[in-house]
């Protein structure tokens, strides 16, 4: 089983790289993030490898690090997403930014992702909620309150406060992420019209 390769790129193509590992030139499917991060032709790089080895073929997918490699192999767990729908995500979609995604419930975030449509986005974000690796760089208050916010348990001026900044534009996230700086600062009991102000002021910053 190839776990690692480290060579000198040979050539690339749309969807994957040769790398040429003394004189033997392995073809690595990668995602399209991985092969705009890697060198030109004849520098050297390193490919973190996951190996499909099948009645009729063995295949090779390459990530730029771990945490990409992480994730391929947990997006293959949701029903619906095989190896190329899971480099589609990857190619979307930094690990940190899909791990933000999937913390806070954004299906639109991941449905982003050539050949995602909601429905299979939708199980992405719910399955892999407890299982994905802890990447996200998310506040645990905001994912609560974004969590809150989906599920319409959120306090009714928290909710009508995120969902004023999303009106004006703003994305789930950032509207979230607003709104919960807002609450800390205001306190639980503050009104819709100060969160969306103190939310405004956060995102000005």
């Amino acid at each position: 089983m190839i776990g690692k390769l480290k060579g000198l790129i040979d050539s690339y193509a749309e969807d994957h790289v040769i790398l040429d590992v003394q004189g033997v030139g392995y073809l690595v499917h990668c995602s399209a993030r991985t092969l705009q991060a890697l060198p030109s032709a004849g520098e050297a790089a390193v490919l973190h490898i996951e190996t499909f080895v099948r009645e009729d073929m063995i295949r090779l997918y390459g990530f730029a690090s771990e945490a990409e490699k992480a994730w391929f192999t947990l997006l293959q767990n949701v029903q619906g997403v095989g190896a190329k729908v899971a480099l589609s995500v990857l190619s979307t979609l930094s690990p940190s930014d899909l791990a933000n995604a999937v913390a806070l419930g954004d299906r639109a975030m991941v449905a982003r992702a050539n050949g995602v449509g909601p429905k299979v986005a939708a199980r992405i974000v719910a399955e892999l909620k407890d299982k994905a690796p802890g990447y996200a760089s998310v506040d645990p208050a905001v994912a609560q309150l974004a969590g809150q916010v989906e599920a319409k348990r959120a306090p009714a001026p928290v909710a009508d406060a995120v969902s004023a900044l999303v009106n004006l534009g703003y994305a789930q996230i950032q509207a979230s992420a607003a709104i919960a700086s807002a609450v800390r600062e205001a306190g639980e009991g503050a009104d819709t019209a100060k969160l969306i102000r103190l939310g405004l002021k956060e995102l000005a910053r």
